[in-house]
């Protein structure tokens, strides 16, 4: 049965700026269209991308909206074309604006059952950097047994789950972290070595921990402020791999400077095109369950904070205090 309109307590984004105009509003939410679900949130994370958009570093399709790209819990109704779910169906979604809300219509082919062993929690926090993980890890540069690799914001919420794969791949692990109190967390999610940032010369230190080797790969979701001292850290035919711009955008470069730092690859990545082919989704999401249902994967630090207090998180969030993930709870 396909219900009709419903109201929903939510977050709105009336006009792009600061943490202020996250405003917690009551909005209607129209009934899914026959290609949707509706699902009732228990846990919705919360990432980087969220606050591109509230600035307009992204522009949404309409103003006002709802901002959120992954959340986890309940289907409540079904549209006439869907298949696969069913009311009271547990599930788990990404990559859909709109998150940040008690109940959001969700594309059925954006999101996937979710296993009774992994935790509304779990499901919430991990999806959208989970997947990216995967994409970044199994897809873009495949990491093998041996070898190097250096993840920025080791201690942030895509950090703690790519340092943690990548040490079960058998890399060796570099971390970087922005303050002391981080520098456990990293450690603690199987980095071999960690340097922070803001005290630490990466580049020198790079070089100390691998006996002048350097890294076959730089996973790279800060931007402008590690670069180029990110590609410095790889060696001959190494993979800068950028996938966020948490300080700023990278600045414009020559090319042939990836000739002269050792003919290295650089590439951008988004998780949205890994994600296009709903086989590739299925495929993806399984392999992230399975790690994480056998324990191999855990979410360390997750920070549960009312969906009311989204301006608060976010203020956190970018002022990079803020360890693991953090979910908002409707």
């Amino acid at each position: 049965m396909v219900e009709t309109k419903t109201q929903a307590l939510a977050v709105l984004v009336h006009e792009y700026g600061d943490p202020s105009v996250l405003k917690h509003e009551s909005i209607e939410l129209e009934a899914p269209q026959p290609n949707e679900i509706r699902v009732r949130n228990v846990a919705i994370g919360v990432n980087f991308v969220d606050i591109y958009f509230r600035t307009g570093a992204y522009v949404a399709p309409t103003l006002p909206f709802t901002p959120g790209n992954e959340g986890a819990g309940i289907v409540t109704a079904v549209g006439s074309d869907v298949r696969d779910f069913r009311p009271g169906d547990r599930v788990a979604y990404v990559q859909v604006l709109g998150a940040y809300s008690a109940e959001c219509n969700v594309p059925w082919r954006h999101a996937v059952p979710l296993p009774e062993q992994i935790e509304f929690d779990t499901a919430g926090a991990m999806m959208l950097k989970g997947l990216t993980a995967q994409y970044l890890l199994r897809r873009t540069f495949r990491v093998q047994q041996g070898q190097t690799v250096l993840i920025h914001s080791a201690a942030g919420g895509v950090g703690t789950i790519l340092s943690q794969w990548a040490k079960l791949l058998g890399a060796i692990v570099i971390g970087t972290v922005g303050s002391d109190e981080k520098v456990e967390v990293a450690k603690n999610c199987g980095c071999d070595f960690v340097i922070q940032r803001h005290k630490d010369d990466l580049v020198k230190r790079v070089r100390e921990v691998t006996d002048g080797e350097m890294c076959q790969v730089v996973y790279d979701g800060i931007g402008k402020d590690v670069f180029p001292e990110s590609i410095d850290c790889l060696s001959r035919f190494g993979y800068w791999v950028n996938y966020g711009a948490a300080s700023g955008k990278v600045t414009p470069f020559d090319i042939s400077l990836l000739m002269q730092k050792g003919s290295i690859y650089a590439t951008s990545q988004l998780l949205f095109d890994h994600l296009r082919n709903r086989e590739d989704f299925i495929a993806m999401s399984a392999e992230l369950f399975s790690l994480v249902k056998s324990g191999a994967i855990t979410m360390p630090l997750i920070s549960r904070e009312p969906l009311s207090e989204a301006a608060e998180v976010h203020e956190r969030l970018e002022s990079g205090v803020t360890l693991g993930a953090t979910i908002l709870i409707p």
